[in-house]
């Protein structure tokens, strides 16, 4: 049994946040899509959207599958990232498409935080 900070939320918050999240993530990519496959700033919005999406899930694959809070906080740092990168690719192609990740990358920070704590908490 995983110790967890005192400001781990409880577990009936992540299934709406998550959806909230999905649905604002979708709407996004969808906004971005709508600009045209031609475009090379959209090709690669939308690839980098795709590749955060499979690190998203890794992230859970290690975190909870594997049970190790270690690489998942090593895995969660890259997901950062490519959530900003492709924030910022989204808010190139469209302003709009960008904010919406906004949430999705504060929620990422905050589930960073959290899985550094459950790291030192349980080393």
């Amino acid at each position: 049994m995983l110790v967890k900070p005192s400001f781990n939320p409880p577990s009936w918050v992540f299934g709406p946040v998550w959806t909230l999240l999905y649905i604002l993530m979708g709407i996004a990519a969808f906004l971005v899509w709508q600009k045209g496959w031609d475009s090379r700033f959209v090709r690669a919005a939308l690839v980098l959207f795709a590749v955060q999406l499979i690190l998203n899930g890794m992230w859970s694959i290690l975190f909870f599958g594997m049970q190790s809070p270690g690489l998942a906080l090593v895995e969660i740092a890259i997901l950062w990232l490519s959530i900003l990168a492709t924030l910022l690719l989204f808010w190139r192609v469209v302003p709009f498409g960008g904010m919406l990740l906004l949430p999705y990358a504060a929620w990422v920070t905050f589930a960073a935080v959290l899985n550094g704590s459950i790291w030192i908490l349980n080393r």
